[in-house]
């Protein structure tokens, strides 16, 4: 049963109508079976005063685009109830006309557009207004025989609205049915959700809660669990069978989904996703339609099923019939927009948002992973919504007309249009080794300020998960990501990327930065060094690039990898000829594999550093000593001496190869391959010839 989150003491810190309605708001948000993510709105009419001073009848309602569970005063619209009230008189309004109307009645020109269900709101004579999407209700309004389960329920005190799109029509039909039913305490909305009121906050909030409790205990005590879906047909796979095989599939799910625009994936496999694609009826009932309309635009109107038996050895026959399913639905979802279309549509991404595969869960896509969680999240109580459903009758859903007026309309793609525009690297992941040194943590800043995703690879997980932290706490979560690896270890390096597809999908951009240097004339050198050397800066660099192409192959999307090799790539430097050799090496692998991947549309590039000290473990070590006595100076005095010897007298930093790395990465460099890069202030014996 859904709690109560109410806190009388919490709640008496918020003295005036606003800050109450805020209160409500996020308690109402913070349980997703009461209220969709992005869904459901509130509101509250107050006074206060104007900028001439007068005591006015003002509306708070939630601004369009804002989540409940996080939204803050900020957040809401303030419009002139004197000015909204006549509109009850009219019989008709469109959305243009009525978002017009709207606009002129905002208290603050800086408050966002107000909700699409305002007058909703507006027209009930109630001082506080809750519009809901609770998977109870949603599962009464969404079957077959709902209104007549609803009077079972409720007997006369709920009105019940026909599915109309929300706007003035439906907000008029609400209060007019409200204002005939003197018992009326709650609306429920066919296909669509619930409204309740009260005369206080805690009271609107009390009523929320309390009709959703009846409403799903009538439903529970008719669910039957051994003939949910239809009863079991496929049992999951034990979870760790089915993260290998996720891990496997997801590069060619992320290349099919990925047109136009590439796709970020996430994979669920929570008890209540096994159970549905598991069941016998769930081919069927998934295709029926969306549990609710504000699913539309984050879910499609259908997910993709993938009408497979689970087996852990059928890997290739599972991505055979995933790229044929992903190309059916697209070519499923064109047709759609086709016999649907207004004039001036221009249709989204074809692909599949939501992807159930039976034994193994569901896999979720978006143009980040935060967008991928809120199709899952949604999906989420889709299934909860079916489960219901079926509970009680049939699943019914809206039309593929009125899914499409929904998906495509104007007022909820405004919604979509509040979101940042993309940005160079949205919809990318980057893979960094050694992402916790200087290098490294200053090019997953540089990237994730332009919208990628980083994964942090390091032997010092402690310091790479320090860095992903931070990226997380400024850009939100899981917009960096951080694994422990050696560089050297071939089985380490293939669970990594197992690890990042299972986490994001796939890849896109691989930064092979992880290094280590060491000095000694050439007769010291021992095999032991000179080992270390071409093992960490040689054969990891090969490793990393090796599992990086194959699964950029598998994606079929291209991809970019940039090598960061050293100024000694090219310069013979003295007293250290097994670290100069191996650089040479990255170098010289870096052209070869650019060689064999233009083909794919993978490019390898390399930057050429020179004596980066800033935030970095190398130069913290003996490698400072070393070098200072190669040049017979002291350690302090490094610094000068490289600036010095610089035809620009400048030092180089972590943040100047980052940007040598960003346009490697970049479209900027589309057409760019084989390329060496110096960034090292100008030393005149490593001038490239």
């Amino acid at each position: 049963m859904v709690q109560s989150l109410w806190q009388s003491s919490k709640a008496s810190e918020f003295t005036n109508g606003l800050d109450q309605l805020v209160y409500r708001s996020n308690l109402i948000g913070a349980d997703r079976r009461v209220c969709n993510i992005f869904g459901g709105n509130t509101s509250t009419k107050t006074t206060v005063k104007d900028f001439r001073g007068r005591d006015i009848e003002v509306m708070y309602v939630k601004g369009s685009g804002s989540d409940l569970g996080s939204m803050k005063a900020a957040n809401f619209t303030g419009l002139r109830m004197e000015d909204i009230r006549p509109l009850f008189e009219r019989d008709a309004m469109s959305d243009e006309e009525m978002v017009a109307y709207l606009g002129n009645c905002m208290i603050d020109a800086k408050h966002p557009r107000a909700s699409i269900e305002t007058l909703l709101h507006a027209f009930l004579p109630f001082k506080h207004v809750d519009h809901t999407h609770p998977d109870a209700i949603i599962s009464l309004c969404c079957a077959d025989n709902g209104r007549h389960l609803a009077e079972e329920i409720f007997g006369n005190r709920f009105v019940w609205v026909p599915y109309v799109r929300p706007g003035f029509t439906l907000s008029k039909m609400i209060a007019e049915g409200v204002l005939a039913n003197p018992n009326a305490e709650l609306v429920l909305m066919e296909k669509h959700g619930l409204v309740t009121w009260g005369e206080t906050s805690e009271e609107c909030y009390a009523q929320t809660i309390k009709i959703i409790n009846e409403a799903e205990a009538f439903i529970e005590a008719r669910v039957n669990e051994a003939k949910l879906f239809g009863g079991v047909k496929h049992e999951a796979l034990p979870a760790e069978v089915r993260r290998q095989i996720v891990s496997q599939v997801m590069p060619t799910i992320r290349g099919a989904v990925s047109d136009a625009k590439k796709m970020i994936l996430s994979f669920d496999d929570q008890d209540d996703v096994l159970a549905f694609v598991g069941g016998a009826d769930a081919p069927q009932l998934s295709q029926v339609g969306a549990a609710c309309p504000d699913h539309l635009v984050h879910t499609k109107v259908v997910p993709l099923f993938i009408d497979w038996t689970p087996n852990a050895e059928d890997i290739d026959g599972l991505k055979s019939k995933l790229i044929e399913g992903v190309a059916a639905y697209k070519e499923q979802y064109k047709a759609y927009f086709e016999e649907n279309k207004n004039e001036g549509d221009v249709m989204f991404e074809a692909a599949p948002r939501v992807i159930l595969i039976p034994g193994l869960g569901m896999i979720n896509t978006g143009k980040s992973w935060a967008l991928s969680q809120v199709s899952g999240a949604l999906y989420h109580r889709a299934i909860s919504v079916m489960r219901g459903a079926t509970a009680l009758g049939s699943f019914v859903s809206l039309s593929a007309n009125e899914s499409y007026n929904v998906e495509y309309w104007p007022l909820e793609l405004y919604k979509l249009s509040l979101a940042p525009a993309e940005a160079e690297f949205s919809r990318k992941v980057a893979f960094i080794t050694g992402g916790a040194g200087g290098i490294g943590s200053e090019t997953a800043r540089r990237l994730v300020s332009e919208g990628a995703h980083v994964v942090l690879a390091d032997l010092n997980l402690e310091g790479a998960q320090k860095v992903a932290q931070e990226i997380n706490d400024k850009y939100g979560e899981n917009r960096a990501y951080a694994v422990k690896m050696d560089v050297t270890d071939e089985q380490a390096v293939q669970a990594a990327y197992a690890e990042v597809a299972l986490v994001y999908g796939g890849v896109d951009i691989i930064v092979n930065n992880a290094g280590l240097a060491t000095s000694s004339p050439f007769d010291e050198t021992s095999l032991k060094e000179w080992n270390l050397n071409i093992n960490v800066l040689g054969t990891g660099y090969f490793l990393v690039a090796r599992e990086a192409f194959k699964l950029m192959k598998q994606q079929g999307i291209g991809g970019n990898m940039v090598f960061i090799g050293s100024k000694n790539s090219i310069f013979a430097g003295k007293s250290v000829t097994a670290y100069s050799s191996a650089k040479a090496l990255e170098a010289h692998l870096a052209r070869c594999i650019a060689a064999e991947g233009g083909e794919f549309g993978i490019r390898v590039n390399t930057i050429l550093p020179d004596a980066i000290l800033q935030g970095s473990a190398i130069w913290n070590g003996a490698w400072r000593n070393e070098r200072a006595a190669a040049y017979g100076i002291e350690p302090d005095q490094l610094e000068e001496h490289y600036r010095k010897r610089t035809t620009l007298l400048v030092n180089i930093y972590p943040r100047d190869i980052a940007e040598g790395i960003a346009f490697f990465a970049s479209s900027k460099s589309d057409k760019t391959t084989g390329c060496m890069l110096t960034i090292d202030g100008g030393v005149p014996a490593a001038f490239t010839r």
